[in-house]
């Protein structure tokens, strides 16, 4: 027997606007869901259409305090367009903190708009 990861969890203060950064990095909508009531505590992407999209969902809790260190654990995303798309979440509300390049690919960090670390990779070969 295994386990199946399913959703990547995030901690944050503000749940509906981090999902809505998300939502443009993934291209996935946020999920909208009429038959339960509005939370403003949790906000989602993809968490009710896994299994039929075969991706993780994200799923944006609020929680009382802020991030304080490094992430222990993080996303790395690949793109065709590395610099291109470091604009692009640039632009959307992400930092561009560091390039890397080691393992025979180049990759960028960046933050979320609450801080979160995540990777942007080049295409591996």
């Amino acid at each position: 027997m295994a386990s199946t990861p399913r959703t990547i969890t995030f901690d944050c203060a503000e749940p509906a606007r981090l999902a809505a950064f998300w939502s443009e990095v993934v291209g996935r909508e946020v999920d909208v869901r009429p038959d339960v009531p509005s939370a403003p505590d949790v906000a989602s992407i993809g968490l009710w259409q896994e299994e039929s999209t075969g991706q993780l969902g994200l799923l944006f809790l609020r929680v009382p305090e802020g991030k304080t260190t490094k992430n222990r654990m993080h996303l790395d995303l690949g793109c065709e367009d590395r610099a291109a798309e470091v604009a692009r979440l640039v632009a959307l509300g992400a930092t561009h903190v560091a390039d890397h390049a080691d393992f025979g690919i180049g990759w960028s960090v960046l933050t979320d708009p609450e801080g979160n670390e995540f990777c942007l990779a080049d295409p591996h070969p």
